[in-house]
């Protein structure tokens, strides 16, 4: 069997399983085997017998809902490629938005201070010291796992050139959170977790696969939300920006929170399938000395 056909058959496995990017992984578990990037996959070759096993193991942990990330080791997200596994959140390519969104919202900032908060594997903070070079960027993340994979992608984006991104290990919901940048902060965007803990419909990948922590927050799922805005408002610079993502269950609820809150220019956002993905506010300017 060439390696194009047990592709094939891998991609028809995770798709009955309801994988929407099935030939896409398929051919990533592949590209992992035989230790090659996937453009150079040789799909005329035949595969050993214990590269086509290694391979089927894969497929069928990717079929029971373990996330790609934990099975290659490594994301792309907003074309970094991040070290990812166990106990850390698999960034996923919708929190792109969420980056866009904000780095418009300091796109006359010079050297604009970004924040980001509940950073899991830093994606957003290094994403936005990519492209913002100029930027002093900040990730907070309170797991140990998680904040040692934000810290080791920190450093091998350093090495490649980037911006360094400094990795606090801190608790969103303790007081404390980056004091010394009070009131200094341009733009903190936020993926918390968002699902109540109660959700019965989620699928596989996230009720069992990632980390538990990053997913579920409290029986309304807003306990870090909550702790975010009260975070942001008070990093945030009059006038600053905040861009927090919260899922369809919260599109309503998140503006009111917001608004709640002091922010002004409450705006929601939709995912590429038109559901609620996050929100974008700012923080009030300054009054006008009398």
């Amino acid at each position: 069997m060439t390696l194009k056909t047990l592709i094939e058959e891998a991609a028809a496995t995770l798709s009955r399983g309801g994988d929407a990017d099935a030939q896409h992984d398929a051919e990533r578990l592949a590209a992992r085997v035989l230790g090659v990037d996937v453009a150079a996959l040789p799909f005329d070759t035949v595969p050993g017998d214990r590269a086509v096993w290694k391979f089927r193991k894969l497929v069928a942990r990717r079929a029971d809902g373990v996330p790609l990330g934990h099975l290659t080791g490594t994301a792309v997200f907003c074309g970094l490629e991040l070290a990812v596994g166990p106990g850390v959140f698999v960034p996923r390519v919708h929190s792109e938005a969420v980056l866009e969104r904000g780095l418009r919202a300091v796109a006359e900032v010079t050297a604009p201070v970004v924040a980001d908060l509940c950073a899991g594997s830093g994606a957003l903070a290094l994403a936005a010291a990519h492209r913002r070079p100029d930027a002093r960027v900040h990730a907070v993340e309170f797991d140990p796992i998680a904040a040692g994979f934000a810290r080791r992608n920190s450093a091998r984006r350093a090495e490649l050139g980037d911006t360094p991104v400094t990795v606090h290990e801190q608790d969103l919901t303790r007081p404390g959170v980056l004091d010394e940048l009070t009131g200094r902060v341009d733009l903190v965007l936020a993926n918390p977790p968002f699902m109540p803990e109660e959700s019965r419909d989620l699928p596989a990948e996230f009720s069992r696969h990632q980390p538990r922590q990053a997913i579920y927050a409290g029986p309304d799922g807003l306990r870090l939300v909550r702790a975010t805005l009260q975070v942001a408002v008070g990093l945030l610079r009059p006038g600053g920006t905040l861009v927090v993502e919260h899922g369809h269950l919260h599109g309503e609820t998140v503006p009111e929170l917001l608004s709640g809150s002091g922010f002004e220019e409450i705006s929601g956002h939709p995912d590429h399938d038109g559901w609620p993905l996050f929100s974008a506010a700012r923080k009030p300017a300054a009054a006008p000395p009398d």
